[in-house]
Formats: structure tokens, C-alpha cells, sequence
């Protein structure tokens, strides 16, 4: 019988984390959940029906002892790493001229700095056959208003990416990214009271709806099965063409145009 597989999971308490650790451990995974709070985190075996093949750890991952206490609690408890999702994240970012130097560095920690790390710590104990999943953003492939550091950080994720599915591919490790677009989490759901930010984001998208946490989660769960096996340095865009079009709905055509403020 194949040795049970172990996937660490970032912001795995709500959203397109949760959504990845069901899917993941419906597969047959371990999954170790990582997040900053522990109530969503206590949900997490709840939710995926089991105790046994589930563990979690509250901190947040920009901490000096993050990587350090997260590979070490992953080993102890199930005595491998063979996927890495670097899910955690932020939102509402701002544009250039608005961000100062606190933002941009919340932004760089969350989003760039604490990925690194952890993927840093990983790589050691991973295997042939072994894989990481950085989730990134449509705003890592195309420019977009208001990205700021949020774009920066993302970006930059892209670029970690590409470069370790060169330096560690070799060696069985594969590395890659899921873009998703705007996906209706938690996170994301209250801004769709804006209609600015409604029409930008739907009346742009040509497939009839927008994604759910659960579609960017079976692609991240597609990376780690040995249906993925040769896809590496790869960044695979979840989003219904919005990024890949220049699609505009009936309204969007039909409504009248007034000049700007």
C-alpha cells in the first residue's frame, strides 16, 4: 500500500483553504491546516468528518518561527511533507500613489516573504513526487487598477514559482501556481455591494458566473494528483476568461456612457 501523503495548507481555515483540505483529504491525504485563528482552524476536522488524518496550528505565518514550527509539527504528526499550498492571504489592496510603507510591507510579508520561507523550510524534506501550489492572482498575469503592493506581492510569488520548478524540478519537485480571479470567499463577497466593483468584475467575465472557492480548490487538488505530474512552472488562471478576454456583457454595451467626475 503507497505510504499516506501529506499536504500543509496555508489560510486553510476558511475560503479556498478550506475548500482544498476537503478535497485534498477526500483524496486520501493528511492535511496539516495552518492559520491565525484558532476557532476557524477547529472547524476544519469537523468539517472534514475525522480526526485522524487532520491537524492544524494557530500562528501567523509572517513569525520569525513559522517555517520552523510548521514543517516541525507536520513531520511530528505525520512524518512527511509532500504538498505545499501557500493559500494565506489579504485583500483590498490600494494603488501605488495611496500605499505607504506599512501597507507595502503587510503586503510583501503576507503574500511574498512568508511564502518564501516556507517554501525554503519545505523543499528539504520533500520527495520525488512532491509538489508546491502558490496561489497567486489573476493581477499576477495582467495589470489591474488599485493592485499596488497586492500585485507586487503576487507577482513576485509567480516569479519564486517559475524559479524553484527549474532549480528543484530536477529532483522530482514540481512547483506551481493557481491564479483564481475574483472568488466569492468571505473575504471577497461584501464588495459586490459596490456596483463599480460588481460591473468590473462580472460584466467583464464571459462565462455566466463567477468562481467559488470550490473550483480553485479542485485545480489546486488537480496539481497534487499524478494527473498533474507533468505540469511545472506553470500558472494555471481560474477566473472564466476574464483575464484572457475582452468581453463585455449586454449591459456593459448597452448602458449609457456619462462623463467622469
Amino acid at each position: 500500500m503507497d505510504a499516506m501523503k501529506t499536504a500543509i495548507i496555508t489560510g486553510a481555515g476558511s475560503g479556498i483553504g478550506l475548500a482544498t483540505a476537503k478535497l485534498l483529504h477526500q483524496a486520501g491525504m493528511a492535511v496539516f491546516g495552518v492559520g491565525r485563528d484558532p476557532g476557524k482552524l477547529a472547524g476544519i476536522a469537523t468539517a472534514l468528518g475525522t480526526e485522524a488524518r487532520v491537524a492544524t496550528l494557530a500562528i501567523d505565518v509572517t513569525a520569525k518561527d513559522a517555517p520552523a514550527r510548521i514543517v516541525a509539527t507536520a513531520l511530528e504528526r505525520f512524518g512527511s511533507i509532500d504538498f505545499l499550498i501557500n493559500n494565506a492571504g489579504i485583500g483590498s489592496p490600494s494603488p501605488l500613489h495611496e500605499t505607504d510603507d506599512d501597507a507595502l510591507d503587510h503586503f510583501l510579508n503576507v503574500m511574498l516573504r512568508a511564502p518564501f520561507r516556507l517554501c525554503r523550510d519545505c523543499v528539504p524534506h520533500m520527495k520525488p513526487g512532491s509538489g508546491v501550489v502558490n496561489v497567486t492572482s489573476t493581477f499576477a498575469m495582467i495589470g489591474g487598477r488599485r493592485g499596488g503592493a497586492y500585485s507586487a506581492a503576487k507577482g513576485g510569488l509567480k516569479s519564486l514559482t517559475e524559479h524553484m520548478a527549474c532549480e528543484y524540478g530536477p529532483q522530482g519537485i514540481r512547483s506551481n501556481c493557481v491564479a483564481p480571479g475574483v472568488t466569492m470567499t468571505d473575504m471577497v463577497r461584501h464588495r459586490f455591494e459596490d456596483e463599480t466593483f460588481q460591473r468590473v468584475n462580472v460584466d467583464t467575465t464571459p462565462y455566466p458566473r463567477l468562481a467559488e472557492p470550490e473550483d480553485v480548490a479542485a485545480t489546486i487538488a488537480f496539481l497534487c494528483s499524478p494527473g498533474g505530474e507533468m505540469l511545472n512552472g506553470q500558472s494555471i488562471v481560474v477566473d472564466g476568461g476574464w483575464t484572457r478576454t475582452k468581453y463585455l456583457s449586454p449591459r456593459a454595451t448597452t448602458s449609457k456612457w456619462v462623463p467622469a467626475d
